[in-house]
């Protein structure tokens, strides 16, 4: 057991993996929907911001306390996802990652800081079970459109159309019960949805080109 895999079962009281990962969780909106939504899955929120998850592990107690034998599937840890991530989780553990409203980085010499971005990506697929699902939803058109054209091009994802997103509970959540998503409502923005699929291993190709 790795030293962040140690850190991940501390805490939870199922000896269980995490399943789902809220990425830059904010305020913890889609985090605890989640756990209602799904309550034999375990989902861990990760946020870089030490006063903000902690906001989130207040929330989840509060919930525990006002509910009691509900959200012991739900956890908040600190970390920089960008760094640290593949120190806490195995292979094809995940099957399903979301990342709403991220920092869109505007400046063209940020852009490697965007959390979608293609080195990540290989990191992301590495973690994803085949069949897993990567969720992105932002405010920002050209983010929107950044995220595309990396996910798509990327030899391990394929982007699950629009048409069959309205079944997926998850991207109801992620859409309506993050603040960020409250927030850009409230203000009349328009939300900008993208949902990719990781591909069985047999079904990616990987061109020499695209490293």
């Amino acid at each position: 057991m790795t030293l962040g895999s140690s850190i991940i079962s501390k805490l939870f009281v199922w000896s269980r993996s995490v399943d789902f990962l809220d990425v830059g969780c904010g305020f913890g909106g889609l985090t605890v929907k989640l756990a209602e939504l799904f309550p034999d899955k375990l989902t861990l929120a990760l946020e870089i911001r030490a006063k903000v998850t902690e906001y989130v592990r207040l929330r989840i107690e509060a919930l525990r306390a006002e509910r009691p034998g509900q959200f012991q599937n739900v956890s908040a840890l600190r970390t920089n996802a960008m760094r640290y991530l593949p120190h806490y989780f195995r292979k094809g553990q995940m099957t399903k990652m979301f990342f709403c409203f991220p920092d869109p980085q505007f400046k063209a010499r940020l852009h490697r800081r965007r959390i979608v971005h293609t080195p990540l990506l290989a990191e992301y697929a590495y973690l994803l079970a085949p069949g897993g699902i990567l969720y992105t939803i932002t405010d920002v058109e050209e983010l929107h459109e950044w995220h595309v054209e990396k996910c798509s091009s990327h030899p391990c994802f394929t982007r699950i159309p629009d048409s069959e997103l309205a079944s997926d509970p998850c991207v109801k959540a992620m859409t309506e019960e993050t603040e960020e998503g409250k927030k850009v409502a409230r203000g009349g923005g328009k939300k900008y949805v993208a949902v990719f699929r990781r591909k069985a291993n047999e079904e990616v190709a990987v061109d020499n080109l695209f490293w």
